[in-house]
């Protein structure tokens, strides 16, 4: 199992069927409260993934129900850039199954490569995660957890993962989502709207393009990235701690054309998603019309091409 290893009861072994019809073949990831396991699909005669409440914290209520909820948009949501849900279980305990995707996460795609994608595959990954988030939009949802560990790219598609932290519009505790890539209204509490995705994409493109966050954050509960995790509940990866420090509350996001030499509409797309202002950034169609703008004609448009990752 990849990742930080976390305390507290141990993760089902190969070999479990959890509900009948599904078997248990490896561990993929331990969070806070969910487990994730490589799993196979009798019925579909093919591998998938399963998400659980881990055993040690099954007696919380609202956490099956979170996951549960979770897993039914995902199995009633269509869209090419989304992770689908199969199956949704409430009994004997909550459980969600998910389709294996073949890809790797951006994060790890980044983490590995040498070199950075081009500014045009900046741009087409923007213009992807823009059609699920304004999906998503569509059906009263804002995603809230945009980052590099939740973007899986496969066969040169982007696809969006983990909606455990999801909710429509409106007032949110502080600290919901991940620390790092925390709109500051997502920081500070008070009421979301589309813009906070907005930031969340730019963030994620900012990092894609330059190699680095554009702040660097530190919060008492950390952050452990893996596919498929889903965050702590209520809070993200925020605490609510006093002592956790959110620089995009104290400063702006740097210019991304200062990290590193881009075309000037891509530079000028990111750092419009990274105002502090909500109101000021763009909408998602708008900075999907930006991103399509950097892209070479052929590729421009809903079928303009993939993502493609330098050494892939």
């Amino acid at each position: 199992m990849s990742g930080t290893a976390v305390s507290g009861a141990p993760p089902l072994p190969p070999g479990t069927e959890p509900v009948p019809g599904y078997e248990i073949l490896a561990g993929l990831a331990r969070t806070g409260w969910q487990d994730v396991y490589d799993a196979w699909s009798a019925e579909r005669d093919c591998r998938c993934v399963i998400k659980m409440v881990r055993s040690d914290r099954r007696g919380e209520r609202r956490l099956g129900e979170r996951l549960l909820r979770e897993g039914r948009w995902l199995r009633d949501f269509t869209h090419p850039h989304l992770v689908r849900a199969y199956d949704v279980r409430a009994e004997p305990e909550p459980l969600v199954v998910l389709e294996t995707l073949t890809g790797e996460t951006l994060s790890h795609l980044l983490h590995r490569l040498r070199h950075r994608p081009s500014a045009a595959d900046v741009a087409l990954l923007g213009v992807q995660l823009c059609s699920a988030v304004h999906y998503l939009h569509g059906r009263g949802l804002l995603h809230l957890d945009m980052k590099p560990s939740n973007v899986v790219v496969e066969r040169g598609l982007a696809k969006v993962l983990d909606l455990s932290v999801a909710r429509p519009p409106g007032p949110a505790p502080a600290g919901v989502g991940t620390c790092c890539y925390l709109a500051p209204e997502q920081a500070r509490g008070g009421r979301l709207t589309a813009a906070a995705d907005v930031w969340g994409i730019g963030v994620t493109l900012f990092e894609a393009a330059c190699g680095d966050l554009p702040f660097d954050c530190r919060t008492t509960g950390g952050a452990t990235e893996r596919p498929y995790a889903g965050d702590e509940p209520c809070t993200g990866t925020g605490t609510g701690d006093p002592d956790d420090w959110y620089p995009q509350l104290e400063r702006t996001a740097p210019p991304a054309g200062s990290r590193r030499r881009l075309p000037p509409a891509l530079a000028a797309a990111v750092d419009s998603c990274l105002r502090p202002d909500p109101p000021a950034r763009p909408t998602v169609a708008g900075l999907a019309a930006a991103l399509e703008a950097v892209l070479p004609v052929p590729r421009r448009g809903p079928r303009a091409g993939r993502f493609t990752p330098p050494g892939s």
